[in-house]
């Protein structure tokens, strides 16, 4: 064989990949999936008292309990609990790999059509119409199902409620619904306990790098009010609450400043259940009421003592205020060189810029197990213009239809659906959502430069970062 023959040979197995020579560029970066193992969440905080462990125990059963009509759920609901939405990898979490909602359109007689967004290995949703028929803006909840027909015995029987279950399939064409998946509610009593003033300090920090990447960081009201070094127009301000002006953080655009307030709302939203924090029924049709108004209340707190003294919303949060962070895995998946490499890579592109990774709750708080504790949450709680391709049109507080909070990552490892409409199961697709150049309506998105740093890297360095991601 001449030299010229051997060389085409060797070329060939190369290509072929039957000589073992790795190449780069025959590596893609993946995602590497949904991390296994035990969940490492939906346990309780170190260091609660007995009373408090009682109260949190008392919670999560309320938490995973199914309401029935006799208890009021309906005329107009998403569905009947609250542990169905919050269920991946444990009580508390995220949406889970089956959807609830499938089964419950039609649970005991109900007339209700699944909507075509809604499917059986798809995440939980919620729809909100951006705008009204007049063309104002709307941006509330508008339930998927309606009680109208069920029968759950015991005198809850519904068939001569008339309550009509919405068109969405009409808002799907007129391009007017987004949508909304559970946000996990892991270590969420140690956001509750961080002091304003601490994420104050937090949003100043390295205000260099982020001017340099577009990151907005000027904490004011006036949301466009900064502007990058590229001339970009940039955020970057937190929700305030509109009475007492301090910094709300709950919900995917912070527009929720408790965990009460966050509680009282999705009993009321999610399951049409009214409360002392909520108590007037969304849909008062005289013909779909089986429940006295409000329909969680404690009626004879005069004897009531314990978990029996509080209502539901009250052991809602208590179980959420008392429920430990996630447990992060310290070498799966790859192995811990590379997690340790992807948490360092994590910091050179700049993503710890917006999900800053620790930080720590107030020395004040009555509970001895949320006091002077880190919270390695990895979000600065803030609102950051995220560009058109994330916008969703809707505006809750001081957050415009472009902007939503930082997502914590803490227990990113072990969730199934990504951003807050939960379009993909896929992390580097999540992670390239975060990029989109400005149009007429809003401005390009404050991740661009980040992303654009994500993408200049080698994709071994890629995976690790991937890998670091699904640690967590």
């Amino acid at each position: 064989m001449n030299k010229t023959t051997l060389a085409t040979a060797i070329l060939v197995a190369l290509s072929v990949g039957l000589i073992g020579v790795p190449s780069a560029q025959q590596f893609v970066a993946r995602d590497p999936g949904l991390r296994g193992g035990p969940a490492g969440a939906g346990g309780a905080l170190n260091g609660l008292s007995s009373a408090q462990k009682a109260f949190f125990k008392a919670g999560l059963a309320d938490f995973e309990e199914r309401e029935g009509i006799a208890d009021g759920l309906g005329p107009r609901f998403n569905l009947d609990s609250c542990g169905g939405c919050h269920l991946q990898p444990a009580n508390g979490g995220s949406s889970p790999a089956v959807n609830p909602q499938v089964a419950i359109a039609t649970f005991n007689g109900a007339r209700n059509v699944v909507p075509s967004f809604i499917t059986k290995n798809g995440p939980v949703r919620e729809a909100r119409f951006v705008r009204n028929a007049d063309g104002t803006p709307d941006g509330g909840v508008h339930a998927l199902f309606v009680i109208s027909g069920r029968n759950d015995g015991r005198g809850s029987d519904a068939s001569g409620c008339t309550a009509k279950q919405e068109d969405f399939e009409t808002q799907v064409r007129n391009n007017n619904v987004i949508f909304r998946i559970p946000t996990p509610t892991f270590g969420l009593g140690l956001v509750e306990q961080i002091s304003d003033s601490d994420l104050v300090a937090n949003q100043a920090a390295a205000a260099p790098q982020k001017s340099a990447l577009g990151i907005g960081g000027r904490f004011n009201r006036d949301r466009r009010s900064s502007t990058s070094s590229s001339g970009t127009s940039v955020s970057g301000e937190m929700n305030r609450s509109g009475n007492d002006g301090t910094i709300t953080r709950f919900g995917w655009k912070a527009q929720n400043k408790s965990l009460l307030i966050f509680s009282g709302e999705a009993y009321n939203v999610e399951m049409g259940i009214t409360n002392d924090a909520f108590q007037n029924e969304r849909d008062e049709n005289p013909t779909c009421q089986f429940a006295n108004v409000p329909n969680d209340t404690v009626t004879d707190d005069q004897e009531a003592q314990g978990a029996e003294a509080r209502q539901a919303i009250e052991l809602f949060t208590l179980f959420m205020r008392f429920l430990a962070p996630p447990t992060p895995s310290p070498d799966t998946p790859g192995g811990k060189d590379s997690i340790d490499r992807g948490k360092q890579v994590f910091t050179e592109v700049g993503c710890a810029l917006c999900h800053t990774r620790t930080l720590y709750t107030s020395k004040m708080s009555t509970v001895s197990a949320l006091r002077s504790k880190p919270v390695n949450l990895f979000s600065d709680l803030m609102l950051h213009a995220m560009g058109p391709g994330l916008a969703d049109g809707v505006s809750q507080g001081a957050a415009s239809g472009d902007e939503f909070r930082t997502a914590p990552l803490w227990g990113l490892g072990q969730r199934i659906f990504f951003l807050h409409d939960g379009r993909t199961n896929d992390l580097a697709e999540a992670i390239q959502a975060h990029k989109s150049g400005a149009t007429r309506t809003y401005p390009a998105s404050e991740a661009n430069g980040v992303i654009n740093n994500y993408n200049g890297l080698r994709e071994r360095d890629k995976q690790d970062l991937l890998n670091f991601l699904r640690s967590l």
